[in-house]
């Protein structure tokens, strides 16, 4: 498990985060959320050991980041993927990531089974030996993320893992990180696709150098939006909305052609009471559906909240 208290990082009179406390169990794929200059790579950062927190506590496990004597420890249970790919240009896909499996003590039998199941699995076991110079930046991030898998990390911290990829790449990480998840590993992902983290992600965190919320992409939504029923009829007579605006369990109706929007408190339970209350009427309910918040619309109206 991941634990933060009161994390805090400033530079100088910049604070770039403040406060950072959440807990992230283990086996979950944990999406940071925020604008630009918001925080979450610096939090990756720290949590990384790469840099020092100004204030608050963060373990990895029992690990503590600002325990010298930790840090190594904690520096091997993870997979960092960083902004920026890093790569030795010069050496094909296959030596980079040798390097690095010997960097961390990976022994050879060892590295030699987990490259070539990362290569393969990323689609690029046949250009192994190619020097990575002449990779595209989509080739190059897939080699990045297989860098950071080469010493069998519990932990994998991804960067904007998807940045650079064309959609089938894209879509070939993502169902790699989910095959991640399933092999019990802890993914937190640091990412502007919102759409992705909605897909993937198991609890996010909206971040704007504080933690703004927390929760999975549905909850949220949830908690911001009232919801909505939208129930197509096959003639919607004049009378109806006023007689169902009368009804308790309805807060707010209006019709919109042979449509009829309701706000109800709980639709799971209300729902099929007004649609046997439509029933009773003689009235023929073709569509029920509701309307539902993407992560999209969650994010600006707490990003728009917190002021841009």
């Amino acid at each position: 498990m991941i634990s933060c208290v009161g994390l805090t990082k400033t530079f100088g009179s910049i604070t770039a985060i403040q406060d950072f406390t959440l807990e992230i169990p283990d086996g979950c794929v944990f999406g940071l959320l925020g604008p630009n200059g918001a925080g979450k790579t610096t939090t990756m950062r720290m949590l990384s050991c790469l840099i020092q927190p100004t204030s608050g506590k963060a373990h990895i496990d029992s690990y503590d980041i600002g325990n010298k004597a930790d840090v190594q420890k904690i520096r091997r249970m993870i997979g960092l993927l960083p902004e920026v790919p890093g790569l030795y240009e010069t050496l094909g896909a296959y030596k980079n990531l040798d390097f690095y499996g010997q960097f961390y003590g990976v022994p050879k039998q060892r590295r030699e089974e987990s490259i070539k199941t990362t290569l393969t699995n990323l689609g690029l076991w046949d250009r192994r030996n190619e020097p990575v110079g002449g990779f595209s930046k989509g080739m190059k991030q897939k080699i990045a993320i297989a860098r950071a898998l080469t010493h069998d990390p519990k932990y994998i911290f991804l960067d904007e893992p998807t940045a650079s990829l064309d959609p089938a790449a894209a879509k070939l990480v993502r169902e790699y990180i989910l095959n991640l998840k399933k092999q019990g590993n802890t993914i937190l992902i640091n990412t502007h696709n919102l759409s992705e983290a909605e897909r993937i992600c198991d609890t996010v965190a909206v971040v704007k150098n504080k933690i703004v919320k927390v929760g999975r992409p549905k909850e949220l939504a949830r908690g911001l939006f009232a919801r909505t029923v939208s129930i197509t009829l096959q003639k919607i007579p004049s009378s109806l909305l006023a007689e169902i605006s009368s009804l308790r369990y309805v807060s707010e109706a209006q019709v919109n052609g042979n449509q009829l929007v309701l706000r109800v408190k709980d639709p799971e339970q209300d729902n099929p009471q007004v649609i046997s209350w439509l029933i009773q009427k003689g009235l023929q309910v073709q569509f029920v559906s509701e309307e539902e918040y993407s992560l999209e619309d969650v994010y600006l109206k707490l990003i728009e909240g917190e002021g841009r």
